[in-house]
């Protein structure tokens, strides 16, 4: 995966690639669908239809306040979900991440703070499959596990891009709108391409390959607050592969109102043992 932004990594791989979506629905087969927004006409993969452009760009400027970096974020799909908080004032951030239930045959619980130049995780596992991965006893210490800076330059999953604030890469998502209409006042439906949606750290570059053509025009709705301001997206992920159909639902709330991470009180901190390296490399 193509991701620079914090942990959206580990979250992309766990909720959407095929082996680990197939894992976490087990028994079921199925994950959150929904009907797809009707959407009249069809357009060529990149072009806009008559009457696109006025919605595409009232989109496409409501991702404007992101790049501020004072927001609150949730992201969910497939019996998961993340929530977090980017601060960009105090150059902090944090997200919480959890993957799978009691049912499931892993469960993770993920908890990455980012307090420049800092940051922790607090990892906890479950399931029948845990005891399976390398290091499990060393990683489920219920504490925070400092990391060494040095050894997650460029990591994709543990580190944060300060100059790339967006947890889900709405600006990238939104550039690749084929077709959309208002459906309401701060509501619209239309299609994507979600080819570059891997390096907007939504979807991973394996479902994107799987999705083949389909990947050019995924239906998907989105809301806008009263200021203009993107406050929901939903991508409506068809069936490909091994993954069901599913829906990617992300959030944004607080623009400006966001508050700075707390740092973990230093009797709850250890040093990150070799084996979480190796398992977020």
């Amino acid at each position: 995966m193509t991701i620079r932004r914090f942990s959206t990594a580990v979250f992309a791989a766990a909720l959407l690639t095929p082996a680990l979506a197939a894992c976490n629905n087990s028994g079921t087969g199925e994950a959150g669908t929904s009907a797809s927004p009707s959407v009249s006409g069809s357009v060529a993969p990149g072009s806009a239809s008559p009457g696109t452009s006025e919605a595409k760009q009232a989109l496409l400027n409501s991702t404007n306040e992101i790049r501020n970096g004072n927001f609150r974020f949730t992201m969910s799909g497939v019996g998961s979900t993340a929530e977090g908080q980017v601060h960009q004032p105090s150059q902090s951030a944090q997200m919480k991440l959890s993957i799978g239930d009691a049912s499931s045959d892993l469960m993770m619980n993920l908890d990455l703070i980012h307090a420049k130049p800092d940051s922790w995780v607090k990892l906890d596992l479950g399931g029948t499959s845990a005891g399976s991965i390398p290091g499990a006893q060393k990683l489920n210490l219920g504490k925070y596990q400092h990391l060494d800076q040095t050894r997650i330059k460029g990591n994709k999953s543990l580190g944060f891009d300060f100059e790339k604030l967006d947890p889900a890469g709405s600006a990238v998502l939104t550039q690749g709108i084929t077709e959309v209409r208002q459906t309401g006042e701060g509501s619209y439906a239309g299609t994507l391409d979600v080819s570059k949606a891997a390096e907007a750290g939504s979807v991973d570059q394996t479902l994107i390959s799987a999705l083949g053509a389909q990947a050019q025009s995924v239906p998907f709705t989105a809301k806008l607050d009263p200021q203009g301001r993107l406050s929901e997206l939903v991508l409506q992920i068809p069936a490909a592969g091994q993954s069901a159909a599913q829906d990617i639902k992300i959030t944004y709330s607080d623009y400006g109102n966001a508050t700075a991470a707390q740092k973990p009180a230093a009797d709850q901190v250890v040093e990150a043992p070799q084996e979480l390296y190796n398992l977020f490399n």
